[in-house]
């Protein structure tokens, strides 16, 4: 019996002190994951400054070069021809270098906040994509902190392309509002809907989440949010809740439609 009893208290400092090494090496694995987005999301923001000072710059050179061409072609109209195909394509490529450096990192989350790079953002996504998406974005309010609006149009950003590739949806509304002491980021689409089985497997940390989902959860996780997702038969409503606490940056929106007309076509 004695045997026994010591044992069992072996076995229970062994299984506390296991559970302890567990807790340990998840909370270890959340701060590395934590500094693996916060280090993408930097080298987007590089990524977008290099392709826009750059090779947007580059491409800007060669149109005006191009341009130069032509004056010496208006003699010969098959010369002509091909310097104004090779200025329209130059003109393409210069339009898809800014859109591409605005999606990484656009402009308008520095400089105006979440809200109005969220219009930006949605009115080109809707086009691309084909999706009727509708809004419902709170403009009027306060600045959030700066690591929030990152945070919040990732997973926007995240939350419609899983719409597009994996609902077969064909309406999206999107939601962004204070209320109380919280701030909510809703985007629900009409589409197929989630099985109730994949719907419980995804809601838990599971390889079958996939890394978008799993990135969104770090990121509200970081901001002691949480990443709501709910399917009933037909759509499926992804909501990001974070609390607002006494932190938010002051400063108030901008004009969106005036900054928004500065910027390239999403």
């Amino acid at each position: 019996m004695w045997t026994l009893s010591k044992q069992s208290r072996q076995m229970a400092v062994e299984h506390s002190q296991m559970q302890s090494v567990i807790l340990q090496r998840t909370a270890e694995l959340q701060i590395l994951s934590l500094r693996l987005l916060k280090v993408q999301d930097e080298e987007r923001r590089k990524l977008s400054r290099d392709l826009h000072d750059s090779t947007g710059q580059t491409l800007a050179a060669l149109k005006m070069s191009v341009l130069l061409m032509q004056q010496h072609c208006k003699g010969d109209p098959s010369q002509l021809a091909l310097a104004q195909q090779a200025t329209e394509l130059a003109d393409q490529a210069i339009e898809e270098i800014r859109t591409m450096s605005y999606l990484l990192h656009p402009p308008l989350l520095d400089e105006v906040g979440f809200a109005c790079a969220a219009e930006w953002f949605i009115e080109g996504f809707a086009k691309r994509s084909g999706l009727n998406i509708t809004l419902d974005l709170a403009t009027d309010q306060e600045r959030l902190p700066m690591n929030m609006e990152i945070a919040l149009f990732r997973v926007l950003q995240e939350s419609l392309t899983n719409v597009h590739r994996h609902s077969g949806a064909a309406g999206v509304h999107v939601l962004f509002r204070r209320q109380l002491a919280k701030i909510i980021l809703e985007v629900r689409d009409d589409g197929c809907g989630i099985p109730a089985e994949r719907l419980d497997r995804l809601r838990e940390a599971s390889a079958e989440a996939g890394v978008g989902l799993a990135g969104m959860r770090e990121r509200m996780l970081e901001l002691n949010g949480t990443l709501e997702l709910e399917s009933e038969g037909k759509g499926t409503t992804m909501r990001a809740v974070v609390p607002l606490f006494a932190a938010s940056r002051s400063g108030q929106l901008g004009d969106c439609a005036q900054v928004t007309a500065q910027q390239p076509s999403a």
